[in-house]
């Protein structure tokens, strides 16, 4: 039976450098037009904050998935009461597997054995940074967030560019963007959205939906919503999940926070509750690190961008040094020693 009243979150995660993943991986050459770049993969050593995250500024979670393709950090605590772990197997169709990209991973999150119906999914690059109440993420059953109008431009150097693009398409084919926001004119002209709000003014001459703006920070989800356009749309998600890796033609996981705005099932969130910041060529490391040490805001995901390995090696001290000073002890999710 559902209870709408529990949440759990859910995070991905892979370990670039696990051997055995690597020479799995090398056996499914990337086609053309697949991203299958270095930082999608490699490993910052940052995922013991996440958990001391949650522990102190979220300790209402009722239960932590910990998705891997198999591998598990030697020092976690898997006998934590709170924690799941769940292997692609468990939960993924055979018939997709194996997998490198995140795309399979994400579209099939609904499948996990016990997952809550209501649920907050976290990339491995999103950290919770200062306490966070329920209501962060849902109120009266309804997920949180922020709809807001954006453009999606596409670059043939990115091939994740176009997994928007395609998002979008499915909502225009179902919604008209025009009756969406007449039906809930206070979800889409929110105050919260401070100047956010300039992007749908611009935009809404635009005859269908030219885009949806992502945050890029934990996303509040509910398990219907993805039971209902695997439901409409499954020819075209099974698509997405039989590639190995990302695909310029790939449906992500936007598609159903889209979803949930266009069907007006979200309460407004504040945009201001935290920042999606890149390393390298739009965010230097010393402002990531003054965010996280003075807790700017709630949350914090931190993109790996195109960095040297010495840039890498540098940044990823400066990172745990940042973490360190505002999450310095163990959680229980840390095994002793």
């Amino acid at each position: 039976m559902k209870n709408d009243g529990e949440i759990d979150f859910v995070i991905i995660w892979v370990d670039g450098s696990d051997p055995e993943w690597q020479a799995e991986k090398a056996k499914y050459a990337p086609p053309v037009h697949t991203d299958s770049r270095p930082e999608r993969y490699r490993d910052w050593e940052l995922l013991p904050y996440w958990f001391r995250g949650v522990e102190r500024f979220a300790p209402w979670v009722r239960k932590i998935h910990f998705v891997t393709w198999g591998h598990i950090p030697g020092w976690l605590n898997t006998s934590h009461p709170k924690l799941n772990i769940v292997r692609h197997e468990d939960y993924i169709p055979e018939k997709y597997l194996p997998t490198f990209s995140a795309n399979p991973i994400e579209l099939n999150l609904h499948r996990i054995k016990g997952l809550s119906e209501n649920f907050v999914y976290f990339n491995d690059d999103m950290f919770l940074i200062s306490p966070v109440s329920r209501e962060v993420f849902f109120k009266n059953g309804l997920p949180c967030d922020s709809a807001v109008l954006n453009v999606h431009c596409y670059s043939p150097e990115v091939s994740f560019h176009m997994c928007p693009i395609r998002d979008i398409g499915i909502i225009n084919k179902y919604f008209s963007m025009k009756e969406v926001i007449k039906k809930d004119p206070a979800k889409w002209f929110c105050p919260l959205y401070g100047r956010q709000l300039l992007r749908t003014l611009a935009l809404l001459p635009c005859p269908r939906f030219p885009g949806m703006w992502q945050h890029h920070l934990p996303t509040s989800f509910r398990r219907q919503t993805f039971e209902e356009l695997w439901e409409l749309e499954g020819a075209e998600l099974d698509d997405t999940c039989m590639k190995k890796f990302r695909h310029m033609l790939d449906y992500n996981q936007w598609l159903f926070k889209e979803w949930q705005l266009a069907k007006g099932e979200f309460v407004p969130r504040s945009t201001r509750i935290g920042a999606n910041m890149r390393l390298g060529d739009m965010n230097e490391c010393s402002e990531v690190c003054e965010y996280i040490r003075k807790r700017k805001g709630k949350m914090i995901c931190i993109n790996d961008g195109r960095l040297t390995d010495e840039e890498f090696e540098r940044y990823k001290k400066e990172l745990i040094s940042a973490f360190d000073a505002i999450l310095p002890h163990k959680s229980e999710f840390e095994v002793d020693g």
